[in-house]
């Protein structure tokens, strides 16, 4: 994976550590040659600060400042592959991954993670370390371990990305961030035919940002042109966004152009149910089974053109 270890450096790789632990990405892998097939090799990783400085990052340049002194140094821990120890020819028949290594912020850690400060830069460092068999193997310890440093694989520890085009480049190359990318099932490779129904696919949304969405994508199978749509879509669009109108009974200046209802057979007997209403209508209404009482000097006059003596203001 160098060249994708290189494109991220390109732009300045950043890793994520969480208090639980996240793993990386790209994933450290290596390929082995020149080992003794017989012999036992030890596999493991550590990292090591680049520098004693802490950084910020500058969102209005898009760069990396020095912030101050790094912060105290975390405990200094190895991860051991999980195959290990293995012979030399099975390290060296594959692609050896740390797919298992997580990153970690916690320092009172106990799961074995590695231990980093945010804000700071770290080398990884591969070791391969030769099992001695003999019994004063540690007269030669300094001689039985082999440590390998790749430049492109240096990142920044951080808690969230920084940079957003290390989160493109993530989300672009990293198969599991699939969800995050933006392309619709019908366009991946070797699908013949629609997964979705046009609609179904916008589950969730509104009326409108579903007439938008379909407006913009078009139907699975055909050329993607704005705003073109079958009638069948278009008219089931049409009604989410106007649905019918229910006429209120007696409404003034409505004109009702649905069909007049069929009268029902006589043996039928009167409808069981109550014609609409006002107060059917109208939720917040109450009904009431009479209207409201009028004063007696209101009832037989009409209040716009009564006089002020005839209402009598002023009387209790």
């Amino acid at each position: 994976m160098r060249s994708l270890w290189e494109e991220f450096n390109s732009l300045g790789t950043e890793m994520i550590v969480t208090k639980a632990g996240r793993r990386m990405f790209p994933t450290f892998q290596v390929k082995l040659s020149g080992l003794d097939p017989l012999a036992d090799y030890v596999l493991l990783m550590d990292f090591v600060p680049l520098d004693d400085k802490r950084y910020r990052y500058a969102f209005h340049s898009s760069s990396w400042l020095v912030a101050g002194r790094a912060d105290p140094a975390a405990p200094g821990r190895v991860h051991f592959h999980p195959d290990s120890p293995a012979k030399g020819g099975q390290w060296m028949r594959q692609i050896v991954s740390f797919d298992k290594l997580k990153l970690t912020n916690n320092l009172l850690d106990d799961n074995g993670h590695i231990i980093l400060n945010s804000m700071h830069r770290y080398q990884p460092r591969f070791h391969v370390v030769y099992v001695d068999p003999r019994r004063d193997s540690e007269r030669f310890a300094h001689e039985n371990f082999k440590s390998f440093a790749f430049a492109e694989t240096q990142f920044m520890a951080v808690t969230a990305y920084q940079n957003h085009r290390i989160t493109q480049l993530k989300i672009a190359s990293n198969p599991f961030a699939k969800g995050f990318r933006d392309c619709e099932p019908d366009d991946w490779p070797g699908v013949t035919g629609p997964l979705l129904g046009p609609l179904a696919r916008t589950r969730g949304m509104g009326p409108s940002s579903q007439l938008k969405a379909t407006q913009e994508k078009g139907l699975p199978g055909q050329r993607r042109v704005r705003g073109e749509l079958t009638p069948t879509l278009l008219r089931e669009a049409v009604q989410l966004q106007h649905p019918p109108l229910v006429p209120l009974g007696g409404a003034c200046g409505f004109q009702d152009s649905s069909p007049a209802p069929r009268p029902l057979p006589p043996e039928l007997g009167a409808p069981a149910y109550k014609p609409f209403s006002y107060h059917s209508v109208y939720i917040r209404a109450k009904p009431r089974g009479a209207p409201y009482p009028l004063p007696p000097s209101l009832h037989p006059f009409n209040v716009y053109s009564a006089s002020p003596s005839t209402l009598n203001y002023g009387q209790q």
